[in-house]
């Protein structure tokens, strides 16, 4: 199957987002601002839906675009947690939020994300993680420890455009940390016995887990 043709199609059965968040993704991708792709906003979306959270926590704000997409899913009482460390697109996020009147039920924090995952107290049942792809594998534990039982977490771009697939020595130099770190983090998504993983080829790969609410018992069944 050509997977590019299957996106097309997809692509192709969207129904948008309204007009505000359409001309802001139209106008971020010709800008070549990293948003989610367009097959990606629709799952994410619908995701969203399924899980009806009441706190939402995002690690990786860039222009506000995917905050916004999930601000139309989520129910009203709900809220995001976002954070975003580049500096250029704080205030282009704020300024979006702030557009489509959402600043009651998003709230941005600025700075690197490490730092503030540790100072965060609150407890999330819906989680994406869309930021620098090297750092997901540190991130993951206090990630997991803010987690509710039964929460989802839903990680993008894990396939790296197909990088994924290859072995360190088929990548770029430049690549091989990013893919190590990706590949052990994948691993970690699907090998832990309190998390149940799928990896979903949709747009870059999106790894979609839950953390589980009764350990398995597999493991003592087997014994």
């Amino acid at each position: 199957m050509d997977q590019n043709r299957i996106s097309e199609y997809i692509r192709s059965l969207d129904c948008g987002h309204g007009e505000y968040l359409d001309r802001l993704g139209r106008e971020a991708r010709e800008a070549q601002v990293p948003l989610i792709r367009p097959e990606t906003a629709i799952f994410l979306k619908t995701m969203v839906t399924l899980a009806g959270p009441h706190a939402i926590l995002e690690i990786g704000t860039a222009v506000g675009y995917s905050a916004l997409v999930m601000a139309q899913a989520m129910p009203r009482e709900c809220h995001i947690t976002t954070i975003e460390n580049y500096e250029p697109r704080i205030a282009l996020a704020r300024r979006h939020i702030r557009e489509a009147g959402e600043e009651a039920r998003i709230t941005l924090l600025e700075g690197d994300a490490g730092e503030i995952l540790d100072e965060l107290t609150g407890t999330y049942d819906f989680v994406f993680m869309d930021a620098a792809k090297g750092q997901y594998l540190h991130w993951l534990p206090r990630t997991l420890q803010l987690m509710r039982p039964g929460a989802v977490l839903i990680s993008d771009n894990i396939l790296q455009d197909g990088d994924i697939l290859e072995s360190r020595f088929a990548v770029t130099r430049r690549n091989r940390t990013i893919h190590g770190r990706m590949r052990e983090y994948l691993y970690m998504l699907t090998h832990d016995e309190g998390l149940c993983t799928s990896i979903v080829p949709v747009g870059d790969g999106v790894a979609v887990t839950v953390k589980r609410r009764i350990q398995t018992q597999e493991k003592s069944q087997e014994r």
